[in-house]
């Protein structure tokens, strides 16, 4: 027998791989920059709609209330594992490192309960889904027995009030929505500032 040559590609580079095929952006935070993948979440992919009259579907607050929501949902340690858990810490590093650890994990878990809490069981099982375990509008529909596009609207209901709890909500609307500005003098007289006209 001969020896048979055969010219197989090289394996492709896991990163450069993974690279061509998502939609990163660098993101800042409260807590610093973060990277995400903008073409994992249907939550990112639902921002890059608008209505009927080229507006965006959501608001930059019910985005951030929505990102926010997975932030937590991920550090609170409830995305399912296919095997190991590498981010958790090991026995034989600091004694810190692990009660550190845990101290995250039950901040985050308290802030995803309050955040559940605030929006009602109405909103909070459309949330987990989507926004914890990253399920489509779809799937999501077809688990509740709802119509088609239905998960769209309760979705947008349900980040704006998660936007609210979280102190998100979009407040700057223009001179239109303006009420004045009330001032208060050192002698406790009040004066109201009317709106500039346009």
């Amino acid at each position: 027998m001969s020896p048979r040559t055969t010219t197989e590609a090289p394996l492709p580079d896991d990163n450069r791989f993974r690279r061509a095929h998502q939609l990163r952006q660098t993101v800042d935070t409260p807590d610093g920059p973060v990277e995400i993948d903008l073409a994992e979440s249907p939550l990112r992919w639902l921002a890059s709609r608008r209505d009927a009259a080229g507006r965006p579907f959501l608001s930059p607050g019910e985005i951030e209330a929505g990102e926010r929501f997975r932030r937590d949902f991920t550090l609170a340690g409830l995305s399912p594992h296919l095997g190991v858990a590498w981010a958790a810490p090991v026995s034989g590093g600091r004694a810190g490192e692990a009660r550190d650890y845990a101290d995250v994990v039950i901040a985050a878990r308290q802030r995803l309960e309050h955040a559940m809490a605030a929006v009602g069981p109405e909103f909070s099982s459309l949330l987990l889904d989507v926004c914890g375990f990253l399920k489509g509008l779809e799937e999501a529909e077809r688990d509740r027995g709802w119509p088609a596009r239905t998960a769209k609207i309760v979705l947008k209901l349900a980040l704006a009030a998660l936007a609210r709890s979280y102190g998100l909500a979009d407040a700057v609307r223009g001179p239109d929505h303006s009420r004045g500005i009330w001032t208060w003098s050192a002698d406790g007289r009040e004066d109201e500032t009317p709106p500039r006209p346009e």
